[in-house]
């Protein structure tokens, strides 16, 4: 799937089941450009990066696909509780020019 934000595009692996949020990055090197968790409602989500080796960008967005939250350069082996209630989120190895209270289209 292709999201994009201004002249950015991201490939990007959508994650809809249990399975695939909760193994989310664990033990992968994604050949693309990361992760879009999809939720059914906002609700605060903790995340881990346990056994994910290598640093990412964590972007919160709300249900009306705007950027709430980014927290850059997420170190391996560290929790994350929720700071905000989001309905996506995306995983991705650089967030590259992506700002809060942007929209991105899905």
């Amino acid at each position: 799937m292709i999201i994009k934000h201004k002249k950015e595009k991201f490939n990007i692996t959508e994650c809809k089941s249990i399975f695939s949020q909760l193994f989310g990055l664990m033990f992968r090197f994604p050949k693309n450009d990361g992760l879009l968790f999809i939720f059914k409602k906002e609700k605060y989500i903790s995340l881990h990066m346990f056994f994910v080796f290598y640093p990412i960008d964590i972007i919160y967005l709300n249900q009306n696909k705007i950027i709430i939250k980014i927290i850059k350069k997420a170190l391996p082996f560290t929790l994350f509780i929720p700071p905000v209630k989001c309905k996506y989120i995306l995983e991705l190895k650089n967030s590259k020019n992506l700002k809060l209270n942007e929209k991105i289209l899905l």
